[in-house]
């Protein structure tokens, strides 16, 4: 059985770290086989967890492993042979030798050595759990959309060979006789939409928001929500950390009444998705010991592994001459949402984010009849197209 994932995504400075860690603890004295993973750039959960970490998972606790995914050396140990060739593919195509070095420099690669680093895991087994610290909305949304940068890429070197990503079929062995780094192009794309098939797993996959109880933090994550939503992974649970409480006094207690009316106006705006208040701890949440009271205080009652809100984001409803395609966009506002079909894809965009869905083989007789946004969803109207009349 795939593990159980969780991943943990910030609005920054919010203590997402510090909340993964928790988690993870809080899982492993349960008796789950865990392993809690960092894909944040910034390596604070060595810090946070006061262990020396590398990439590969080393043993902190009881039942508890942890690594933390360093791009530099991920690059050197997967990724020259692909640079390499990306950087020739382009010099043969009649760009610059020093242009296409900046052009296979990409931005991102923390991002795209986290996602192959958690297929990678999830492949490996030996845990029942996985708890990702993603770092930030926007690193984590850049995250999901790197499938889709992948495609795009290939697509443009090996136009005749564009089929071989198309995600709306089974992944299947190729027959592609691609040398070097072309193979591990190959390789690498695979990985990527496999690792995305995963994380739309929503029996055993979802991902948590973790916030301060102040207007920037609740609107970017009521944006990140909207993101999630675009690239179909559930959102189980927003936590609103680091609250002073009802005992705050003198000037701290107005602080305090503004966060608890925050606190309240984001459970009223996630509605039905549950929102934890997890209070100001008195001491700096490192080490075991301030973790596992994080853990007390945002579980309290509550299985830190289940998923703690079923949240559908994508439905198709067929019919004999019609269906509907309805995707749950909450936040997004109407004038920032454009639809539009590119072949067999729906390519949807919501202001910054863009995705590309493909279309399931059932639409294949079915063309996009129109769009309409109701109620924080979308909904994409088909028709399905006559027969030939016989001659």
């Amino acid at each position: 059985m795939a593990p159980r994932t969780i991943l943990h995504i910030g609005t920054g400075g919010a203590g997402a770290t510090s909340v993964a860690a928790a988690t993870a603890r809080r899982l492993a004295a349960g008796g789950v086989r865990t392993l809690l993973l960092s894909l944040d750039p910034a390596q604070g959960l060595a810090d946070v967890l006061e262990e020396p970490l590398a990439t590969l998972p080393r043993t902190v606790a009881p039942l508890l492993d942890a690594a933390q995914v360093v791009a530099q050396d991920e690059l050197e140990r997967r990724g020259s042979a692909l640079q390499d060739w990306l950087g020739d593919a382009l010099v043969r195509r009649g760009v610059d030798r020093i242009a296409a070095v900046e052009l296979v420099a990409v931005p991102g690669m923390d991002e795209l050595f986290g996602l192959l680093e958690l297929h990678r895991r999830h492949q490996a087994g030996g845990h029942e759990a996985i708890v990702v610290d993603c770092g930030t909305a926007e690193r984590a949304l850049r995250m999901l959309a790197l499938p889709d940068v992948a495609r795009w890429w290939l697509e443009k070197v090996f136009p005749q060979r564009s089929a071989m990503t198309a995600s709306s079929r089974p992944l299947a062995p190729l027959d592609l006789k691609l040398p070097g780094g072309a193979g591990a192009a190959q390789r690498l794309v695979r990985e990527l939409i496999a690792t995305s098939e995963l994380l739309h797993d929503h029996e055993r996959v979802s991902s948590r928001l973790v916030l301060t109880a102040e207007r920037p933090a609740l609107a970017a994550a009521q944006r990140a929500a909207t993101g999630l939503a675009l690239y179909d992974l559930p959102l189980d649970a927003v936590i609103v950390n680091r609250l002073l409480g009802d005992g705050a006094a003198g000037p701290l207690a107005a602080r305090a009444a503004r966060e608890a009316a925050m606190a309240a106006e984001a459970e009223v705006a996630f509605a039905p998705i549950p929102v934890l208040r997890v209070p100001l701890l008195a001491d700096d949440v490192i080490g075991p010991g301030p973790l596992d009271r994080l853990a007390d205080e945002l579980f309290a009652g509550r299985d830190a592994g289940a998923v703690l809100h079923e949240q559908p984001v994508h439905d198709l409803e067929m019919g004999a001459s019609a269906a509907t395609l309805q995707l749950d966009l909450p936040f997004a506002g109407r004038d920032e949402i454009d639809v539009k079909q590119v072949g067999v894809d729906l390519v949807v965009r919501v202001g910054a984010h863009k995705r590309t869905i493909a279309l399931p083989p059932a639409l294949a007789d079915y063309r996009p009849q129109g769009a309409a946004f109701t109620a924080g969803a979308l909904h994409v109207t088909f028709a399905r197209t006559p027969a030939p009349a016989d001659d």
